[in-house]
């Protein structure tokens, strides 16, 4: 159950984040500086929870040849969706770009789950699951419509 209830916490926080970092690039006039500001606050962030949780070094685990080469790319790939809600939120309005990414998310998911891929456990798309999805794309419409 607090798995749930921090991940509701997860999902709740990113429209916050994305109008927070928005704005942001319209003080700064600069999606890339603000880009940057978004990770160094996001790396001091961590450093912070570091500090209260102490855990140790991966050790020899940092760097190994036991992780697929595309475990390293999580922050290159969260610059897409960075750059994105600091460009094009604030235009497009919270509840449109997040439903947008939301649906994209979970649509990406269960093709992710059907097929096991980046080491998700395989999950088929049952008819439920795509039809949450139709209905997902059928909500995003709605909202864009109104």
């Amino acid at each position: 159950m607090l798995f749930y209830i921090l991940a509701l916490g997860a999902g709740a926080a990113n429209p916050f984040q994305a109008g927070a970092n928005a704005q942001l690039n319209k003080g700064l006039a600069s999606p890339i500086w603000s880009a940057v500001w978004v990770y160094i606050s996001g790396l001091i962030g961590v450093f912070f929870i570091q500090i209260l949780v102490r855990e140790a070094w991966p050790g020899a685990r940092f760097g190994s040849n036991e992780l697929p080469w595309w475990a390293w790319m999580g922050g290159l790939l969260s610059i897409g969706s960075t750059v994105a809600g600091l460009t094009m939120a604030q235009k497009m309005g919270s509840g449109t770009f997040t439903g947008i990414t939301l649906t994209a998310s979970l649509i990406t998911s269960v093709l992710l789950d059907q097929f096991g891929l980046v080491g998700f456990k395989q999950h088929t798309a049952s008819p439920m699951r795509l039809t949450g999805a139709g209905l997902l794309i059928a909500g995003i419409w709605m909202i864009v419509k109104s």
